[in-house]
């Protein structure tokens, strides 16, 4: 059933009112961003008739399967550290979220969004149309005190920095993301009110809210991990950060210094080449290629680099092993790829789980898009911990008080939201 309504955002706003009162809902939005490959503007997948819940060992043999047996409409989410089923890799950092490495649900009821169209899909459209018409939209209830810690301090940032700049100098790694997390224990929030003030604060094109079970996750992403669109596969890598500016003027020259930046332009570029030798796992010989390169994106909190890498799908590759062959994403982890993990597990202070993985939705016909999981914030409402991580590119050329000052830049709109100032700490491994 398609419905034309008279404001989409509000009619979005109670279907999620609606979708948080089940134990599973993904809902997808791209903000209005204009994007040749999307195919819709909202999507919303509520309730579960079936559901995979799996760990890194055979989880994507496990997602082929239950692929097979539900060809419809899925959504879900793959882990960071299904790496460990990828690589010879392991996890061995603190996890206090208890996310599950890969979850997908086959919804009870699916919504798009195209324009002021609405289109549901159910037994009984029409009632549940009306279901969520009736939902009242009730003013923001009050969140507890949040204390915002950081896992490291400034100064265990930086000299990690230096560590790591030890090893890109003897050949190890050319460049690597390394992540730090922020947290809060004893944390209670309205996940959908927080969620809700994101998307305002932070609007992007990839901007998911997921739940799962009373485990939440609240993403502002502006980055495609992997589509797929008929035989093509498209990926989108980040890599190049910068602050807006106060007015038209600065603005503009912020953007032209992150076009010349010779370090962002040295990061982006690595990352695409990693993005094309992944991508040639699963593509006919010849077609990887690069749609776009460097192009300079504004979002509301940053200007971002991203570059454009597609190629032809052999017929031999399933949809599942395309993703498998290009995960985690290159953008996340660094090249050589496998050495930047290792180091990374190495590094880190805490386990990465949702963070750096990716969210997205299978179509019925085997289509799909996965955003990565980043700007984002995790919280398991039974523990009360709250969680959300931002890393930076390192290269040869960077420079640790501005890598670690990028951090804080991506974290902005989380602790605006929380409206709280980061506190140091610094916890044990």
């Amino acid at each position: 059933m398609v419905q034309l309504v008279n404001n989409s955002q509000a009619f979005k706003a109670k279907a999620l009112k609606w979708a948080s009162s089940f134990d599973a809902f993904c809902y997808l939005d791209s903000n209005n961003f204009n994007d040749p490959y999307s195919k819709f503007d909202t999507l919303i997948a509520i309730g579960a008739k079936d559901e995979i819940i799996a760990n890194a060992g055979n989880a994507f043999e496990e997602l082929e399967k239950f692929r097979k047996k539900h060809p419809d409409w899925m959504t879900g989410f793959f882990g960071y550290d299904l790496k460990n089923e990828t690589e010879n890799l392991t996890s061995s950092n603190i996890d206090h979220l208890n996310f599950p490495d890969l979850y997908f649900f086959v919804p009870q009821y699916l919504i798009l969004f195209k324009g002021n169209e609405v289109e549901i899909i159910a037994d009984d459209p029409q009632y549940i149309f009306g279901v969520i018409e009736k939902q009242i939209i009730h003013p923001d209830r009050a969140s507890s005190a949040v204390n915002v810690l950081s896992r490291i301090n400034k100064t265990t940032y930086l000299n990690t920095i230096a560590k790591i700049k030890e090893h890109i100098n003897r050949g190890d790694i050319y460049v690597t993301n390394f992540c730090q997390e922020f947290f809060a224990e004893g944390a209670e929030i309205d996940p959908l009110a927080v969620f809700l003030k994101l998307n305002d604060v932070s609007p992007t094109p990839f901007t998911s809210f997921f739940k799962w079970r009373g485990n939440y996750i609240l993403c502002a992403s502006p980055e495609r991990f992997l589509a797929k669109r008929g035989n093509k596969l498209i990926s989108q890598p980040i890599k190049g950060t910068a602050k807006r500016g106060e007015n038209p003027a600065e603005d503009e020259n912020i953007k032209q210094q992150l076009r010349n930046h010779v370090k962002e332009l040295q990061e982006n570029v690595m990352i695409v080449d990693l993005v094309r030798n992944d991508l040639t796992k699963s593509a006919k010989k010849g077609t990887v290629k690069t749609e776009e390169l460097f192009g300079i994106y504004s979002f509301k909190q940053v200007h971002q680099m991203i570059s454009t890498v597609v190629c032809e799908l052999k017929e031999d590759i399933s949809v599942i092993q395309a993703i498998k062959n290009s995960f985690p994403m290159g953008s996340m982890t660094g090249a050589p790829k496998i050495s930047a993990m290792q180091l990374m597990e190495e590094f880190e202070h805490s386990r990465r789980g949702v963070y750096s993985g990716a969210i997205g939705y299978f179509g019925p016909d085997n289509d799909f898009d996965f955003n990565v999981v980043i700007r984002t914030l995790l919280y398991n409402q039974k523990s009360k911990y709250l969680s959300f991580q931002a890393g930076s590119a390192i290269t040869w050329h960077a420079d640790a008080e501005k890598e670690y000052e990028e951090c804080l830049l991506k974290a902005k709109a989380i602790l605006e939201v929380l409206s709280q100032p980061l506190s140091s700490s610094q916890s044990s491994r």
